[in-house]
């Protein structure tokens, strides 16, 4: 099943819509350990992306959520603003002139998020960041795709990897950030970080299973 335009304004309207959700969620935990705007700079991010996306022309899909991230970065220039607004201009520059997603380009887009996020960052698997995250449902959607699932079964791979991606960075020591100073105490508690591609990930499943 091809992913149209409308699909991605419905994702990103759905991720928009769980931020603002889970906006004090995002800001106990990021003050707990960072300094406690998170909650508001997702909502504001993506509330910009989901206004951008509804107003644009752009027929180019890799265009479009490459202009969407560059929305999102003027709007939120914090470090995850501008780490997801990294992940999505990479995203769109991986199915660049494709008017439609095939279940491969929806592979292709979220292997350009991580690595759009990777090269900006400077982090790893393993550093309990977002990375933790988005890479396995990166992984998970390859596999399903590759498999032969269906575009349904797929989302529902990449979802269950991104649950399992957070509660995986409960035991990870952190290498970036404020949360370096807290040590040992961060464990058992789930990365913000983490928590942001989680919702990310789910909201693209929820709109186009």
């Amino acid at each position: 099943m091809a992913i149209a335009k409308a699909g991605l304004q419905a994702a990103i309207h759905a991720c928009s819509a769980l931020m603002e959700e889970n906006k004090q969620y995002l800001i106990d935990l990021d003050s707990a350990l960072g300094d406690g705007d998170l909650g508001l700079t997702m909502t504001a991010g993506f509330a910009e992306a989901a206004t951008f996306i509804d107003s644009s022309t752009e027929s180019d899909l890799g265009k479009l959520v490459m202009q969407m991230g560059m929305a999102i970065s003027r709007k939120v220039p914090s470090t995850m603003g501008t780490l997801v607004a990294s992940g999505f201009m990479a995203a769109g520059k991986a199915v660049k002139g494709k008017s439609e997603l095939t279940d491969a380009d929806l592979c292709a887009f979220m292997e350009g998020f991580v690595q759009g996020v990777m090269n900006r960052g400077k982090a790893a698997p393993g550093d309990r960041t977002l990375v933790d995250d988005v890479h396995p449902v990166a992984a998970a959607l390859k596999q399903a795709v590759k498999g032969g699932k269906s575009l349904s079964e797929a989302l529902q791979a990449a979802k269950t990897a991104a649950a399992v991606g957070v509660e995986a960075t409960r035991q990870m020591k952190p290498k970036f950030g404020r949360a370096v100073y807290y040590g040992d105490q961060v464990l058992g508690k789930e990365d913000q970080g983490a928590v942001v591609g989680s919702l990310i990930v789910t909201g693209f499943c929820q709109a186009l299973a």
